[in-house]
């Protein structure tokens, strides 16, 4: 299983790369959901690890409905990552009406040749997330979908995530299960839920908060535990 690690640090990524990380989700403004990070954390990081390095593009925290000004911005963000040499972006937008905002997706997927691409979290407030999917399995540069299937945390979205899985399987789309994931947590979470990839954030950290440091035994082990629970 492929586990994909939050930093919004150089060090955190040096770190994440030192426990076993196989992908890095870059970030800054951890106590907003994460917005882009600057340029020089961008470029700092890419050429400090060699895992692959997917940089979110939210330009503020107001919502996940964006203006054209917006889109221009969050344009510019993507063309500087693939500029930098950033492996992926993670991105995402919805309608005032809570639906996939394919209007915007495609703006910004003009200029995503070449990166690996997440639909963040924005999935979570969708109205309906089975049909949200369908709408983006027409998207063929999204790679897959990070999502706590609705809930607040992914491990209280068990059936649903299962589900969102389940409808994947004959699509490029993947779903990456994220939100709550803990060492604690993670084998009984593999019991009810068959995901290929997993996103952790403060389930490794210390102090199990966002504000410190990743802890490297600590992701260390939550990976040999879903290697454990046959993932």
């Amino acid at each position: 299983m492929l586990i994909e690690v939050i930093a919004d640090t150089l060090n955190d990524a040096i770190l994440a790369e030192k426990a076993g990380a196989d992908r890095i989700e870059l970030i800054t403004a951890v106590g907003e959901g994460g917005l882009t990070p600057s340029y020089g954390l961008i470029e700092a990081v890419c050429h400090a690890v060699s895992i692959p390095v997917s940089v979110m593009i939210r330009p503020h925290s107001r919502s996940f409905t964006y203006t054209q000004q917006d889109l221009a911005i969050m344009k510019s963000d993507i063309k500087a990552c693939r500029d930098i040499g950033a492996a992926g972006i993670v991105i995402g937008a919805i309608t005032a009406e809570n639906k996939v905002d394919e209007e915007a997706l495609s703006v910004l997927l003009e200029d995503a040749e070449g990166l690996d691409v997440t639909y963040h979290r924005a999935f979570d407030q969708v109205e309906n997330q089975l049909e949200a999917l369908e709408v983006l399995k027409t998207y063929k540069k999204i790679s897959r979908i990070l999502t706590s299937g609705g809930a607040e945390k992914a491990p209280q979205a068990k059936e649903q995530l299962q589900k969102l899985i389940n409808s994947c399987e004959d699509s490029h789309l993947t779903i990456m299960p994220g939100s709550g994931i803990t060492p604690e947590n993670i084998e009984d979470f593999l019991k009810g839920v068959s995901p290929r990839e997993i996103h952790v954030g403060s389930g490794v950290r210390k102090n199990r908060s966002l504000l410190h440091e990743i802890d490297v035994e600590l992701l260390q082990t939550f990976k040999e535990l879903c290697k454990r629970a046959g993932a």
